[in-house]
This record gives C-alpha cells, structure tokens and sequence, in this order.
C-alpha cells in the first residue's frame, strides 16, 4: 500500500511539469507572431518613407531644373540690357547713313555707337587684353604667324588681328595676334663656311 501511495505522490508531482510544456510552447509562438507583426509593420514604415523621399527627390530635381533655367534667362537678360541701347545707335546710324550724305555727322554717329558700346563692356566687367607691345603669352593670346622684324623684339607681338577679352579673371576670348622672330640676320646665317681643306684641296686631273 505504500507504494501505491509513492507512486500516486510521484504523478501528481509530475503532472503540473508535462502541462507547462505546451503553454510555454503557445506563448513562443505568440512572442514571435508579435515580433514578426511588429518587423512587417517597420518594414511597411521604411518603405513608405522611402516612397516619400522619392517623390521629394524628384520635386527637389524639377525645381533645381527650373531654378537653373530661370538664372539663366535672368543672366543672359542682364547681360543683353546694356547693349540694347546701341543696338538702337545702330538703328539710327542705318537711317542716317540711307538719308545723309553727311559723312561728318555720320562719323560722330558712329562714334557714339562705340562710345555707348565700351561703356555696355565696362557694365559687365569686360575688358580688352593688350596686345601692343606686349610678351606673347600662350595664356592670353593666338599666334596666327610669326614675321621677321628689325624694331620688335623676338617673342613680343608685332601687330593684333582680332582682340581678345576678359570678364574680371576669366578669358572671354584670346587676342589673336602676329608675333616677332627678331631680326632676319640673327635667323639666315644657316650657310656655313667652307672647309679651307676642301676649297684648297686640288682639282682632279687626268693623266
């Protein structure tokens, strides 16, 4: 009877042990649906921020485009402004020259024009590179030919082609330019001298 008791004792002692099993069981399983439900949820999350800047970027792109496009326009209509004045000098100066025989007063016309001209140059900070009298320098000018000169230097320009100009530092355009090779003597003494044995040496002659 005494074992009895025992091993009745031993399966009630048992019992609560078997039946945590499948509890703990139920609630790893609940743990990770949660854990899975909350990752799909942050997951959802990221890629709406994602479709979001996105969609930002892409207006970000559109107004740059457009902020650039209209500097430009805004940039060239600066620059264009001042010169519209002597587009009107020279609209004139047509008519005048129809209409006039007047040569003098055609010539101060035209001297307006210009006038009106450099000073539309000095707005936008445009000068004209000097070239009279000047170094050639590849940085600023365009050798179009080189000459022979007995005044100028060698490498120093002897007469501009076309100007050249700059907007503050910047090169606008190079002055192209004819430059000195110094003087034809220093260049043309290519023919040397003779050989004293060969000019002294005697004809051949025939037995």
């Amino acid at each position: 009877m005494e074992k009895n008791t025992e091993n009745t004792e031993n399966k009630e002692q048992k019992a609560p042990e078997a039946e945590k099993v499948p509890t703990e069981n139920k609630k790893n399983k609940k743990d990770k649906k949660s854990q899975i439900q909350d990752l799909n949820a942050k997951i959802a999350e990221l890629e709406s921020k994602i479709l979001y800047m996105q969609a930002d970027y892409q207006n970000f792109r559109r107004r740059t485009a457009k902020d650039i496009s209209d500097a430009r326009i805004s940039g060239t209509a600066n620059a264009l402004e001042p010169f519209l004045n002597v587009n009107d000098f020279l609209g004139m100066a047509q008519i005048a020259i129809e209409k006039s025989d007047n040569v003098e007063a055609i010539k101060q016309g035209i001297m307006m024009i210009i006038q009106q001209y450099e000073r539309a140059m000095d707005e936008l900070n445009v000068t004209v590179l000097k070239t009279a009298g000047e170094k050639f320098d590849p940085e600023l000018h365009d050798a179009m030919s080189q000459e022979y000169s007995d005044t100028v230097p060698e490498g120093m320009i002897i007469k501009e082609v076309s100007k050249g100009y700059k907007m503050g530092e910047r090169l606008l355009r190079a002055a192209r330019v004819i430059v000195s090779k110094g003087k034809e003597a220093d260049h043309s003494s290519e023919n040397f001298p003779a050989d004293d044995a060969a000019t002294n040496e005697p004809a051949n002659t025939q037995e």
